[in-house]
């Protein structure tokens, strides 16, 4: 307790690191503030009790965890930063594709910013066309007309609204990364799911039998240790450096973690699972459209939708892993630097050892995140008797603490490092 009080002291007296973390907390509820208010023109109440049936680990329960229950409000900021999140996963697969991208990459900080612009730009095109997707989906889930569709004169500056409310969070999420601290996009999420936590804590407790309340929350506290666990997790791999004018070597570790995908997978498996939901809801009446329906709806998500889910996520986190993990460039770093592997040659047979390591961890890694999103929708079912419900589920989803459990080690991380390099300057 002491040393709490030590640490708190020391972060309210360093000015920079107070100033950081005020403007930080400024810009959270202006945030919030944003998230309550809503758009005219949609039948709010209805997508309330909408979203208050849905699975909290199904699609739906995902992307309303991602924008911070913007979504049940239909608020301004109704999308979040989903299509933010989107662009820049986009970018990231041509960066690998597209030979001009990855020239810009290799530029360093000016070709990053270039790459920052190009996926702003491309925010905005999707989140247009995103913003209708939502709409409709919220139409087809309902069986009822929650938004007029059909009216462009109704739906066309709804669009722009949201649209506009993308754009806007991204400017604070990057004002954040500016005069904040932290990761504005992380945090701005972060922010967003802790305020789902009362409002889900008070419905537990009113509509469970308090045994069954005390073991989710029992549940949600063992998840989320177990997440901190494998996130914190490394595989240390030892480098030996060759220290010059001297016979002696240098020793160290490159450290992989066993979840390099982060939150990636499972934002990009929800975008695609709710995607035949949404096409089948232009053909209600068709045979395929009603069996899509029936088995792969987002709103009560059963064996074959879990399954896909599921897959999707597993397939994802080698796909990215794959993409943005570099075996042959840290093996040439690595070998640049006068380091070797002990027990393997520089060059090629490095790169294939760490390569081989790396796919190790990865596939680990996907068991985790696929484990991690698909036990809550597991325990709620059968907590629940077999029937679905959202009375009775986890606190935060699993998806949503490997989101809180990464923002709060990052932020602790970078106190430290701050406090650190202040002690640093007054020597």
């Amino acid at each position: 307790m002491d040393h709490l009080l030590t640490s708190l002291h020391q972060i309210w007296v360093t000015k920079s690191l107070r100033d950081k973390l005020l403007f930080t907390i400024f810009a959270l509820i202006v945030f919030r503030i944003a998230a309550h208010i809503s758009i005219p023109g949609a039948d709010v109440e209805r997508i309330r009790f909408l979203m208050e049936n849905a699975e909290q680990g199904g699609a739906l329960g995902v992307f309303s965890l991602l924008t911070g229950g913007a979504m049940e409000r239909f608020s301004l900021v109704l999308m979040g930063l989903t299509p933010y999140i989107n662009a820049s996963i986009i970018m990231q697969l041509l960066g690998v594709l597209v030979p001009s991208i990855e020239n810009l990459k290799k530029e360093g900080e000016q070709g990053q910013k270039k790459i920052n612009q190009w996926t702003r730009l491309l925010t905005v095109p999707l989140a247009f066309v995103q913003s209708y997707g939502m709409m409709v989906l919220l139409n087809n889930l309902a069986g009822q007309q929650i938004v007029d569709t059909s009216n462009p004169a109704v739906v066309l500056p709804m669009m722009l609204i949201v649209t506009a409310g993308t754009i806007f969070l991204m400017w604070l999420g990057e004002l954040i990364n500016e005069r904040g601290i932290g990761n504005g996009v992380s945090i701005l999420i972060f922010a967003g799911i802790v305020a789902t936590v009362p409002p889900q804590l008070y419905s537990t407790f009113r509509s469970a039998s308090l045994p069954v309340a005390l073991a989710l929350v029992a549940l949600t506290v063992g998840l989320t240790l177990f997440v901190v666990y494998v996130t914190e997790a490394n595989r240390n791999i030892p480098v030996t450096y060759a220290v010059r004018k001297s016979s002696a070597s240098q020793k160290s570790f490159l450290p992989l973690k066993i979840n390099q995908a982060g939150m990636i997978p499972i934002i990009f498996a929800v975008s695609l699972v709710s995607l035949p939901s949404i096409i089948a809801g232009v053909y209600p009446d068709s045979t395929w459209g009603q069996f899509i329906i029936a088995h792969f709806s987002p709103q009560n998500p059963g064996f074959w939708y879990n399954l896909l889910y599921a897959a999707l996520i597993f397939a994802f986190t080698f796909f990215y892993v794959d993409i943005v993990f570099e075996p042959k460039k840290i093996a040439e770093n690595i070998q640049k630097r006068g380091g070797f592997v002990p027990g393997y040659r520089p060059g090629r047979e490095t790169e294939e050892f760490i390569a081989g390591v790396a796919n190790r961890l990865c596939f680990w890694g996907a068991i985790f995140l696929t484990f991690v999103a698909i036990v809550p929708l597991v325990l709620q079912f059968a907590l629940s008797g077999g029937v679905q419900s959202s009375a009775i589920a986890l606190l935060v989803s699993g998806a949503g603490i490997i989101i809180i459990v990464s923002v709060v080690l990052d932020i602790i991380r970078r106190i430290n490092a701050h406090l650190v390099m202040q002690d640093y300057d007054k020597l």
